[in-house]
């Protein structure tokens, strides 16, 4: 059951799944149905909720309350996969980088974000997205931080 997001736990279990392209206003409204659809039929018993963060990221927060089986969590990695399909994205590689650059989202291979810290493109304040937070808690405060403060801060040094 979908609650309003204020309504989760700290400790409520978060899946970001970041795009490897922004999301046209024209896919969002089809986005946000096939989500629903999905969470109605297979997360029913569930209390959670979800965003479309940026046009870029598909967050899933999940209550604590009730443990997810794996048969669940294959079930929400084949519908991820389907949505890499259908929209020609990719949903599920949480190694590459998102960063902010002024008001816009940018998704770069690590290697790519290499070579923008070495042309100093990239700063210690690039706000990067942690696509790695555990839950709630940890999205609300740590998952748009500074670089320097981030897992990828040893390659400012």
């Amino acid at each position: 059951m979908q609650v309003d997001y204020t309504n989760l736990s700290e400790e409520a279990k978060v899946y970001i799944y970041p795009s490897s392209r922004k999301f046209y206003d024209t896919e969002i409204e089809n986005l946000h149905k096939k989500i629903n659809a999905f969470l109605d039929s297979v997360f029913a018993d569930y209390t959670l909720n979800y965003k479309i963060l940026y046009n870029r990221f598909i967050i899933l927060f999940i209550s604590e309350e009730k443990p997810i089986s794996i048969e669940l969590l294959d079930k929400l990695a084949m519908f991820i996969l389907s949505l890499e399909v259908d929209y020609k994205i990719t949903l599920l590689d949480k190694v590459n980088i998102c960063f902010k650059q002024g008001e816009f989202v940018q998704y770069q291979e690590m290697k790519r974000f290499r070579e923008l810290i070495k042309k100093r493109s990239v700063s210690k304040k690039t706000i990067l997205f942690n696509n790695l937070v555990q839950n709630k808690y940890e999205f609300e405060n740590h998952f748009e931080v500074p670089a320097a403060e981030s897992w990828l801060s040893y390659l400012f040094k």
